[in-house]
């Protein structure tokens, strides 16, 4: 006997309603919306700056025009994963699109890492062997992609961001920075001639654009191995389940996330009186909602076996048993 709780489904008496029109973006990504626009600033900044790099020979400015083009490919990749994560459930694909977010930040991340390998290899090559470089264009240059990388982040961050828009503007820190460098190795350069800081400050931006996108590779990663939810504790909330009246334990407990907004939870549960069910899975339906945020969740009520339950993690299976007498 098994039922499939859901903020979509009702249950009357013994019979199941199931419904496959689960609605897992009824939320309004209004950061998501600003998605095209913050692209078309971005790739037509990336032009001039490209230009003004090759014209003024600045290492930094060239790097970060580069950085903008990722970030165009980047915002687009973005602006379309998230017009594919509103699609509804489907035959073919019940839960959605909500993925979608996840493998545009994937993609976005390997791009990042990269750019950043290239721009260290150019900027280590330009350690030994320094070029003339316009400082004056490269100030002015850097100061006006610095206003436009600000209104594309003001833009990103408007509404609530989920992990494919926190990918979009993670690139777009990454060129905030990169304007700062380049405005302070174009003023540098400008009043005391001294090359080397354009390749310096390169190098000093690609490690701080390498930390955050090890950083978010490690979240995505671990959302598409369905782990759980960082904010949320596995033996918590089977804890917080055995402990509702009339369960005697919970086993096969797994947690995992749809995307970065929708955790999703399956368990079956040991039960005292089979007839109690409705009234238990109303309860854990409230437990789970109100006090860990979940409301995609699939429960298997069980008899009672015949040995004593215990809590134990199970070796040959990896699950776990809960028992309500561990309280």
């Amino acid at each position: 006997m098994q039922d499939h709780a859901h903020h979509d489904h009702e249950h009357e008496g013994a019979r199941p309603h199931i419904s496959h029109g689960h609605d897992h973006h009824d939320h309004s990504h209004a950061s998501s919306r600003w998605l095209p626009l913050a692209l078309l600033l971005t790739l037509g900044f990336a032009a001039v700056e490209a230009i003004a790099g090759w014209w003024s020979g600045s290492l930094a400015l060239l790097g970060d025009a580069g950085h903008m083009v990722t970030d165009a490919l980047a915002l687009g990749i973005a602006a379309l994963a998230a017009r594919l994560a509103l699609h509804p459930a489907s035959i073919r694909h019940s839960f959605g699109l909500p993925r979608v977010e996840s493998l545009a930040a994937l993609a976005n991340s390997v791009f990042m890492l990269g750019l950043v390998a290239a721009l260290l290899w150019q900027a280590v090559l330009r350690l030994g062997d320094p070029r003339a470089i316009a400082g004056e264009t490269v100030t002015v240059v850097a100061l006006i992609g610095l206003g436009v990388n600000l209104l594309v982040a003001w833009l990103l961050t408007r509404g609530e961001a989920d992990l494919n828009t926190r990918a979009a503007l993670l690139h777009v820190l990454g060129d905030i920075l990169g304007s700062i460098a380049a405005l302070a190795s174009g003023l540098v350069i400008q009043y005391t001639g001294w090359l080397a800081i354009d390749p310096l400050l390169t190098m000093l931006i690609c490690g701080l654009i390498l930390a955050s996108t090890l950083n978010l590779l490690r979240r995505v990663v671990h959302t598409l191995l369905e782990g759980v939810p960082e904010n949320l504790s596995l033996p918590e909330v089977g804890h917080a389940m055995a402990a509702v009246p009339d369960v005697r334990s919970v086993h096969d407990l797994h947690i995992w996330s749809l995307d970065s907004h929708h955790p999703a939870l399956s368990a079956h549960l040991v039960i005292s009186d089979a007839g109690r069910w409705p009234r238990i899975l109303a309860d854990q339906r409230a437990l789970l909602a109100s006090r860990f945020g979940i409301d995609h969740v699939t429960l298997q009520p069980e008899l009672p076996p015949d040995q004593p339950l215990v809590f134990y993690p199970s070796r040959s299976t990896n699950h776990s048993r809960i028992a309500a007498d561990s309280r």
